[in-house]
């Protein structure tokens, strides 16, 4: 299991979108100087800020998966539940990745689809 195969669902990376996201954020906080300009600003910085830190835990228990699969492989993990564990929170936490991806997804494009 890899947090690359998130971004492979639908053909989207998610780092991608949360690196474009950020650029979109730091090109707008030099158009606002309105205070409301400026709260809008610091939502969005937290907002990609979330996304990002909550990528980088999903990659993260990805990545301690991993290395307990290889312990399990070679004998070395002294528990097999312990493996177990740690496939099952990184199998549900990229599911919930997907799913929240999609939904955003499916938000932006209803939106994209009203008129004005």
């Amino acid at each position: 299991m890899s947090v690359s195969s998130i971004g492979g669902v639908g053909g989207f990376d998610l780092s991608r979108l949360a690196e474009m996201y950020q650029q979109q954020v730091s090109a707008g906080t030099d158009v606002g100087t309105s205070p409301a300009a400026k709260a809008a600003s610091t939502r969005s910085s937290d907002f990609a800020s979330a996304i990002s830190g909550g990528l980088q835990n999903v990659e993260a228990l990805d990545k301690t998966a991993s290395a307990k699969a290889v312990q399990a492989a070679t004998g070395d993990l002294p528990d097999i539940q312990d493996y177990v564990i740690a496939a099952n929170k990184a199998q549900v936490a990229t599911e919930l990745t997907t799913t929240v991806r999609n939904k955003a997804l499916d938000s932006f494009n209803e939106i994209m689809r009203m008129s004005l």
